[in-house]
């Protein structure tokens, strides 16, 4: 059985709101990058309403971070070095922070971690949990990897039992605002559902179904669900909405395809993950392009990159071969450069006129470039 998080990380960063309540809606204002780091920072939730938990990138792994509101300074709970942590998460009645460790090894386990001196115990056995939630010091609730998919777990860790409640579930699991009840998406149908769970009788309900394919949510103190897809974070309050309504589409280009929201416990504040832009990957690799900076230039590219002359006429395949195409062709074109005429951005794509000086000859060409995961798969050129 494969860890559930052995696979390739997109580039993201976390970006921290203000919550302003207005008469009917709310607004979102205060725009941080909180995390401000190439590569993965993801999966954030709140400590306190002062602290904000992610897991982020350092030194070839990911661990556990946290970022002081008030001082606008990230400190870090953990340094496991043989392990990368995902989904920080605040135990309750505790001051100690529970996380998914993914072993050099393969072997993938919740533990906790005190929050001042990192120190870790394995909290539950056995199980390949990918995401949870608390709801008690006692009571977890778990997304665990089966059979292909995710199943929803109730484990009681003061007797040590585990009892599986729904197979083909999402990641999302939260508290209930004012509630004793834990939210899930059901995915057992083709619509998916997000559903209530009773962890103590076992008695599940539906609650909405949702925006198709959204699989991450969160709910504000006023009953008010946030659901992102896109640039785009859609709102519904189950007691009053009949419908989803749009809260806010952002027109920033760093905040490109949100995968994460969280608020803090009043509500106050929002965090969010997205997806760095292909524009902006695609400046990235634009920059480093004109300054012959062959490593900065690979970094943009993923590992199965894909050069092609148009319409499909494949010219080029992995890295290794970008190496050797590029790193040659800068030391010995001191004068290369390449100007942006034009340039369309559609979802994922980024399409360049380019005006190209190279060894006292200048031309212009066309280059399609297909951004995923934040990295460039492929380019297509047009001369």
């Amino acid at each position: 059985m494969c860890p559930f998080f052995a696979v390739a990380q997109s580039n993201t960063e976390v970006y921290l709101f203000t919550i302003t309540p207005n008469e009917n809606t709310i607004t979102l204002t205060n725009q941080q990058n909180i995390s401000n780091n190439e590569g993965y920072d993801n999966q954030p939730s709140f400590y306190n309403d002062n602290q904000v938990l992610f897991a982020s990138t350092r030194n070839g792994q990911t661990d556990i971070a946290s970022y002081n509101v008030r001082d606008k300074k990230v400190t870090w709970i953990n340094d496991t070095g043989f392990g990368s942590e995902y989904s920080p998460t605040k135990i309750p009645n505790q001051k100690a922070v529970s996380a998914i460790r993914l072993d050099t090894t393969g072997l993938q386990r919740l533990y906790s971690y005190d929050f001042k001196t990192g120190k870790n115990k394995e909290v539950v056995k056995d199980l390949v949990i990918g995401y949870h939630t608390w709801y008690s010091e006692n009571i977890l609730i778990s997304s665990v990897l089966a059979d292909g998919g995710l199943d929803l777990v109730v484990s009681h860790l003061k007797d040590g039992t585990n009892y599986t409640q729904q197979k083909k579930i999402g990641r999302s699991l939260h508290k209930i605002p004012n509630s004793n009840l834990i939210s899930y998406i059901s995915k057992e149908n083709e619509q998916w559902q997000i559903k209530s769970l009773d962890p103590i009788t076992g008695v599940t309900q539906k609650i909405i179904e949702t925006v198709p394919e959204a699989e991450d949510m969160c709910w504000l103190n006023n009953g008010t669900i946030l659901m992102p897809k896109g640039n785009t974070i859609y709102a519904f309050n189950p007691k009053t909405d009949t419908r989803w309504k749009i809260l806010t589409s952002f027109q920033d280009p760093n905040v490109y395809n949100i995968t994460r929201v969280t608020t803090n416990p009043t509500s106050s504040m929002l965090a969010i993950v997205s997806d760095v832009s292909p524009e902006i990957i695609v400046q990235k690799q634009l920059d480093a392009y004109n300054a012959r900076d062959i490593d900065a230039f690979l970094a943009t590219y993923s590992n199965n990159i894909q050069l092609f002359d148009f319409p499909n006429n494949k010219t080029n395949e992995g890295k290794e071969e970008l190496r050797t195409l590029f790193d040659g062709f800068f030391k010995r074109t001191p004068d290369l450069h390449a100007e942006i005429k034009n340039r369309i951005v559609l979802g994922n794509k980024v399409i360049d006129e380019e005006y190209v000086t190279a060894n006292g000859r200048s031309f212009s060409a066309v280059a399609i470039y297909e951004v995923q995961n934040g990295k460039i798969s492929k380019v297509t050129f047009i001369q």
